[in-house]
């Protein structure tokens, strides 16, 4: 419909636009007729200007009209306020005026062009800025799995893996608290600040824990902890904003990754700081239009807000008010946070049960025939096994299932039957059915012989 108004006012500008031209160009018709001795008459250099259309001024002739007319020379000022006048019909005057269709359609498409090319490049900008804020959600799909014809695992299923390894491992509880955080120990998130958890548990991936926990102590030797203020104890997280990238690097290399993780922490930190102060400002200003965190956020809370931003201690503690789902995709908007890092942060630090799925834990459930095996990836593995696994086993089960693909001859990667320690068998062998590369062979063989010699298909 807005195409269709367009056109119709380009076409009536273009009508308007011939006619202007065709009145023009009558004057120097009838000069031609105005002759003195076969010569056009020209008075003050004009041809067949009449003399009472003409002003003087100040050492030159000007039309009378000149200063009526707009630069593109298309409508008069005064035919331009009987347009914007919406009550005044438009009028189009057709006397002696012969102006052929084709020329009114090809002046009208040349203007609406025109008009097109000027409106896209004023909201081309716009546009470009709204699709580069948008968020990142890796395509989750928040509590619809993406195999829902897939019915495992099943909530007995999921139990009786869990029994199993408990057996091997030791039964794992979730902690009622969160412990103070350690200056030695990367961890995955088990810190009571999200900041500090969202920045170790990047620090801890793609590498060991040892080489994590060096990069992270590199961190505190060469920027420090915060002695005083609110962020008392934490890690001088602005810091390490304000630092040169050289020096951050530097701090971490000890950790393996630190070109690609030094990038990314500093813009981590740098996205923090300026949500940090719009929300500041927000709060300061009593905006109605601030999330809806802040505006249910006690007194206490806010103030307790604005003061970290005005001791720049950068912060994301406000995701412990959110809902999972919302504080996940606000997680997986920073800058080399996936959904395996977002929910670790979850589970171990907002303490909401959620089932993160790292190698390990993707390699089992494929044997274990809990998603399928041929079209998960560990993206979409997340997304099914947070529906099926109930909320209660998604950490303990998380917990058992990396120790023992860790730790089970077995179920490590890249095993075999000539792997140290084979023999010594598996807690859930009679349940998966191992596939991919082995040790001693290129894939899984499909028959493996048990402790006690009997042969089983897997």
């Amino acid at each position: 419909m807005a195409r269709m108004t367009r056109s119709a006012t380009a076409r009536e500008t273009a009508l308007l636009a011939a006619q202007m031209q065709q009145k023009e160009a009558q004057p120097s018709i009838r000069a031609t007729t105005a002759t003195s001795g076969g010569r056009p008459m020209k008075r003050n250099g004009i041809v067949g200007e009449p003399a009472h259309k003409r002003l003087k001024t100040t050492g030159r002739t000007t039309r009378m009209n000149d200063a009526q007319e707009l630069p593109h020379n298309l409508v008069s000022a005064t035919l331009l306020s009987e347009l914007q006048d919406k009550s005044a019909p438009i009028k189009l005057d057709t006397r002696d005026t012969t102006i052929k269709k084709e020329e009114i359609d090809a002046l009208s498409n040349t203007l609406q062009n025109t008009v097109d090319k000027a409106t896209k490049a004023a909201s081309g900008p716009r546009e470009k800025e709204k699709r580069s804020k948008k968020t990142n959600t890796y395509g989750l799909t928040p509590g619809i799995s993406p195999f829902p014809d897939w019915a495992h695992p099943t909530t007995d299923e999921c139990e009786e893996v869990n029994r199993l390894l408990s057996t091997v491992h030791g039964e794992i509880v979730a902690p009622t608290t969160i412990p103070e955080p350690s200056l030695t120990v990367t961890g995955c998130g088990e810190v009571p600040s999200v900041l500090d958890a969202l920045i170790r548990t990047l620090l801890s991936g793609a590498t060991t824990g040892n080489n994590s926990a060096m990069a992270f102590n590199g961190l505190v030797q060469r920027f420090g902890i915060l002695k005083e203020g609110v962020g008392k104890g934490s890690v001088d997280w602005d810091a390490v904003r304000r630092a040169p990238l050289k020096d951050v690097f530097e701090a971490i290399k000890r950790g393996g990754l630190a070109d690609v993780k030094s990038k990314k922490i500093k813009a981590i930190l740098d996205m923090v700081y300026e949500e940090n102060q719009q929300r500041r400002d927000m709060l300061l200003k009593g905006s109605q239009d601030a999330p809806q965190d802040l505006l249910t956020k006690s007194e206490g809370g806010k103030q307790y807000e604005i003061a970290c931003a005005d001791q720049n201690f950068l912060s994301l503690n406000h995701l412990h008010s959110l809902a999972t789902e919302d504080a996940m995709v606000e997680l997986v908007k920073y800058p080399g946070i996936g959904p395996k890092t977002a929910a670790c942060v979850l589970l171990f630090c907002l303490q909401r049960p959620c089932f993160a799925v790292d190698t390990h834990i993707f390699r089992i459930c494929k044997w274990l025939g809990w998603v399928p095996p041929d079209k998960a990836t560990e993206i979409t593995a997340f997304s099914h096994l947070e529906v099926r696994i109930p909320d209660h086993l998604k950490y303990s089960l998380h917990q058992l299932l990396i120790r023992h693909g860790k730790s089970c001859p077995r179920c490590r990667a890249i095993t075999g039957q000539s792997s140290a320690g084979w023999e010594e068998g598996c807690v859930i062998d009679h349940l998966v059915k191992r596939t991919g590369k082995r040790k001693g062979g290129s894939m899984a063989s499909t028959e493996e012989v048990k402790p006690n010699g009997r042969k089983r298909r897997g």
